[in-house]
């Protein structure tokens, strides 16, 4: 009998962990005490990081904006997804054996009067994979499910971020309702288009 790769198994145990207990911060998300109802936004609305950021908010606490609402609410902004393959080991036969799944989002957080809270930020993350050149289903089946795993990782990445940067901001006297800090500095100048992850 053909055991299956270490790697896709110890990947399958894991997401299946994630996917019944799913992601938290430790603590509840920090967000200034005046903080509206936060919209996810997202060139593909319907993403599954989207999904799994709605989720992770509501989980940390955070108020989901209602899908009428017009003004009034922070904005979590994914910028961009990129997806892509690198190929690190090659057989004899110069075939491809193993690759790096790289998945890198940029994102930023809004004020409900449009200035920037959180600025632009870019995550990048990586999984390793076999793939044998003769078992492309076994294949497709693994890189899915490290897919799955890096979407939950990268949306818990976003959230952690948000509440470092927040938890940092809170201290010099900042809102999310009030650009302007106490000690009197200028807000933070208005969102720029989105730049490119590296290419991969």
């Amino acid at each position: 009998m053909i055991r299956a790769p270490f790697t896709f198994l110890a990947a399958l145990a894991l997401t299946l962990g994630l996917s019944a207990c799913g992601f938290h911060l430790r603590n509840k998300l920090t967000l200034p005490p005046d903080t509206p109802a936060v919209r996810v936004q997202s060139a593909s609305p319907y993403s599954e990081l989207v999904k799994i950021l709605n989720r992770g908010l509501t989980a940390s606490g955070a108020t989901l904006a209602d899908e009428d609402a017009k003004t009034g609410f922070a904005t979590l902004q994914v910028l961009s997804e990129r997806w892509g393959d690198l190929p690190i080991a090659i057989d004899a036969e110069g075939r491809a054996q193993e690759y790096s799944l790289r998945y890198a989002a940029i994102f930023t957080l809004l004020r409900a009067d449009g200035s920037v809270l959180v600025p632009q930020q870019v995550i990048e993350l990586s999984r390793d994979y076999v793939s044998p050149p003769e078992d492309a289903t076994g294949t497709a089946t693994e890189r899915e499910i490290l897919a799955n795993e890096l979407r939950r990782e990268m949306a818990a990445s976003i959230m952690r971020r948000i509440d470092s940067v927040v938890r940092a901001r809170l201290e010099h006297g900042e809102s999310l309702e009030n650009p302007t800090p106490s000690d009197g500095t200028p807000p933070a100048a208005p969102v720029q288009p989105p730049v490119q992850p590296p290419a991969q």
